[in-house]
């Protein structure tokens, strides 16, 4: 089961889900319902009598009528350590919050939004160059291996659920288009999170002279002046004041064009020192 084929690209054609290409390639049976609360869907499950059910990152809630189909239920592979993050975007909200720490939870699925029990977790630390591209990766290898080890041990009856504590619960929402732009009155630290946390998609966004930039890349800096004011513009990056410190922007793409280094970037957009990008 995947989602439907979404419009991509700029063409805005349909575009089939990893997960449809290599079911298609395997010969695989494929389900893409719009939602599960379909009585056929549910049916259509049910006559394959499964032991188990598995998702990762399906983005569609389970009915109990189909969590209680398998008699293993349904196993979720949820990228944070549960109770912290619940929700659709733990990878992103942990870059955003700094956490050093995250990992990968696999789930028994109840009624709640990632409040069942866990079967198990591994951690993995959160450097300071991670990006949401990169910490994906990182967590999806994790995630690949705990799920089949997982299934291994409800196969043998060797896995002991243990229920979510109390504390520590935080959600994770999907991020709003309003995030996706730069607050040069946060602390330098804090943009910087959002740059990396933005990577490699949608991308932060900063407004300059009328022009949406995107923001991919920047390296904490000293320097103080008014948040948004441009501080220094060469070729090692344009170097911004955020409310708290500054921050060295090393690359950025303009509508339409490619991404550069802000050697390149400035020689077809130059910025001057005391120019202010907007709020």
């Amino acid at each position: 089961m995947t989602q439907p084929d979404r419009p991509a690209g700029r063409g805005l054609l349909p575009s089939s889900s990893p997960v449809k290409k290599l079911a298609g390639e395997h010969g695989l049976p494929i389900l893409q319902p719009a939602t599960l609360k379909d009585l056929r869907i549910q049916d259509e499950v049910r006559a394959h009598r499964p032991d188990v059910i598995v998702t990762a990152a399906f983005g569609l809630i389970f009915p109990q009528a189909l969590l209680d189909v398998p008699p293993h239920g349904a196993i979720n592979v949820h990228a944070s350590l549960l109770p912290r993050w619940r929700g659709a975007a733990p990878i992103q909200r942990a870059l955003l919050a700094g956490d050093p720490v995250t990992g990968v939870s696999i789930m028994q699925m109840d009624a709640g939004l990632d409040t069942g029990p866990v079967l198990l977790r591994a951690e993995t630390p959160v450097s300071g160059s991670d990006t949401s591209g990169s910490l994906t990766d990182r967590l999806a290898v994790l995630g690949a291996d705990l799920v089949v080890r997982a299934l291994d041990a409800i196969e043998q009856g060797a896995l002991r659920a243990e229920a979510q504590p109390r504390e520590g619960a935080s959600y994770a929402p999907k991020l709003d288009k309003r995030e996706f732009r730069i607050d040069w009155r946060e602390t330098a630290v804090a943009v910087e999170r959002r740059v990396r946390a933005l990577h490699p998609s949608p991308g932060a966004v900063a407004r300059l002279r009328g022009t949406e930039l995107k923001i991919w890349s920047g390296a904490l800096a000293v320097g103080q002046a008014e948040p948004g004011v441009v501080l220094s513009a060469d070729e090692s990056g344009v170097c911004v004041a955020c409310g708290e410190g500054a921050l060295k922007v090393t690359e950025f793409q303009r509508p339409g064009g490619r991404r550069l280094r802000a050697a390149e970037f400035l020689r077809g957009f130059p910025v001057s020192t005391g120019e202010r990008f907007e709020a």
